[in-house]
């Protein structure tokens, strides 16, 4: 069937190449941009081009942006001594859209040198006093939080990171071990 498709099944093969598509959503993902609907996949196809020329990282934070310096980056009505360390970019769009934080962002997604300079730089420029880790919570991203503390020992922040434990809704039988265990040492009086 693939003698004489191979373009199609090269569309179908890139749309599975992305996270959490197998191969029936490739499948069919692919037949409705060619068969179904093509101003769909003409639409998408421009995007993801428009999209690859213009979207760069900000040079302040590492965040997404269309220019040099990002949106959030720019707003003066944003509290500058607020941090919130994300190790991807994508997590500012979740936080963002919990309306829950008002400070600045900053994406470091290895502990390499030059990020942490970079790190360094921004808590001074903006003489950050609070810094919130906004990572998943796992032995090695404590590890991760714990090298970052230490990096900036000599300013004067307070540090905290996003609460960890069982999500509301949940029942405990399809809760993980190590949820659990944070929820119970995380307990709080009522």
């Amino acid at each position: 069937m693939k003698k004489g498709l191979e373009k199609f099944y090269n569309l179908v093969e890139a749309f599975e190449s992305l996270p959490t598509i197998g191969k029936k959503s490739a499948l069919r993902l692919a037949y409705h941009v060619t068969m179904t609907d093509n101003y769909c996949g003409i639409k998408i196809a421009h995007s993801i081009e428009s999209a690859l020329k213009s979207i760069k990282r900000c040079v302040k934070c590492g965040s997404m942006s269309e220019h040099e310096i990002c949106e959030i980056c720019l707003d003066e009505r944003r509290d500058s001594t607020k941090v919130c360390i994300v190790q991807s970019a994508k997590d500012i769009f979740l936080i963002e859209d919990s309306k829950q934080f008002d400070g600045l962002y900053f994406v470091i997604e290895e502990l390499e040198i030059d990020n942490i300079e970079r790190l360094i730089k921004f808590v001074s420029d903006n003489r950050t006093k609070e810094a919130l880790f906004a990572i998943t919570p796992s032995l090695s991203n404590d590890a991760f939080m714990l090298y970052i503390e230490d990096k900036l020992k000599e300013f004067e922040i307070t540090f905290s990171k996003i609460a960890q434990g069982v999500p509301t809704g949940v029942s405990l039988e399809n809760v993980d071990m190590l949820s659990l265990a944070k929820a119970i040492q995380s307990r709080v009086d009522i």
